[in-house]
This record gives structure tokens, sequence and C-alpha cells, in this order.
């Protein structure tokens, strides 16, 4: 199968790629299949709607920023970046992470209890 996607053109995938969001991501919670996609030597990853291909979230792997994140069993923890001109200003979403099995081909999107003070915008990079 074939999708058109803005960040990477035409796609084939299969079926067994495809990871499914039984709640969506907030906001878009009617699309429910995506693929995560990561081209080598890029440090984010992109999760893909198959039914709406043009749209896009870039991730990063939590563990990179904090390695005593909240886990789950048998799923990979990954916050949605917001990209800004200005390096200093991108940031990621530690209060409601993506997370991903791809064991599973799942994935969901939660809200922290924030009694760890996990930010909405924390600063990717540090000046």
């Amino acid at each position: 199968m074939k999708i058109k996607t803005l960040q990477f053109g035409e796609l084939e995938y299969q079926n067994e790629q495809i990871l499914k969001f039984e709640k969506g991501i907030f906001g878009f919670e009617e699309l429910k299949k995506f693929l995560l996609i990561k081209k080598e030597d890029e440090l984010f990853y992109w999760l893909n709607s198959i039914e709406e291909p043009e749209l896009a979230f870039p991730l990063i792997g939590i563990r990179m920023i904090d390695d005593e994140y909240p886990q789950k069993e048998n799923y990979e923890a990954f916050g949605i970046v917001k990209f800004d001109k200005d390096p200093a200003k991108i940031t990621v979403n530690l209060l409601a992470p993506v997370y991903i099995s791809q064991n599973e081909k799942a994935g969901y999107q939660t809200i922290l209890d924030n009694e760890n003070g996990y930010p909405v915008e924390y600063p990717l990079f540090k000046q």
C-alpha cells in the first residue's frame, strides 16, 4: 500500500507496520492508524497518519531526556515535539506522552498525573 506524505513524499508500507491508536491522539481522536517513521541519523521520529497522510507528529523518545520517566510495560514513551525557527524555543510535551508498542503494533496518548511536575513545553535544547 502507498500514501503520499508531506514530510517524506510517497511511502510504501505493509499492514504489519500500521500502529493502531484505539482512541486516536488528543485533538485527532478520529484518526486511528499511523506509521512510525524514522530516517537514519535523525533525532526525531514521525507519527504519520494513514487516514490523513498530510498529518504527522514529530516525536522524540523521552528516555533520551529523562531516564526515570514513567514507562509502561512493552511500550516506549515518546513526546510530541513543537518546532520553532529558534532552536532554543523547540519544546517537547512531557505531560501527555504517546506510548507505542512495536510488538503489539499499538499506541495511545495519556495525560500523566502531574505530581512529578512534567511540563507541556519542556525545552528540548538547553542554551
